[in-house]
């Protein structure tokens, strides 16, 4: 989600120092939620600043610390599934891992997911 402008900040920040409305009607004169008012607020109140605080980062990797470990596996077997390589890692390094976030890391570390021609179909053909 994209942060409020400065200016829009700045106007509610305005509107509640001039006290003619509380801040739920701010609220919904600029078309913000209340709550947003309320944090505007009190970092004004705190820090004289109203802009946009720096996005965090978000929750690290999982499978960030066991790079070497898939990279071995994919190179000692390059058709090893998914779940086959969420098992392998959870033995080696006790990472859980579910094939999807086994996926994305792949994707990260430039790594081949393509199963090889050569190998025996299973299951049965559509006609």
């Amino acid at each position: 989600m994209k942060a409020y402008s400065p200016d829009l900040r700045e106007r509610v920040i305005a509107a509640l120092e001039r006290g003619e409305q509380c801040q739920a009607e701010i609220a919904e004169t600029f078309g913000v939620s209340l709550s947003s008012v309320e944090k505007w607020w009190q970092r004004w109140r705190e820090t004289r600043r109203v802009a946009a605080l720096p996005h965090a980062g978000g929750n690290p990797r999982a499978l960030s610390e066991c790079t070497r470990v898939i990279r071995a596996a994919v190179k000692q077997q390059p058709d090893i599934t998914l779940e086959e390589l969420c098992e392998h890692v959870a033995e080696v390094t006790t990472v859980q891992a579910s094939p999807s976030m086994m996926c994305r890391e792949l994707q990260r570390l430039n790594l081949p997911r393509k199963k090889s021609r050569f190998m025996i179909v299973s299951g049965t053909r559509r006609v």
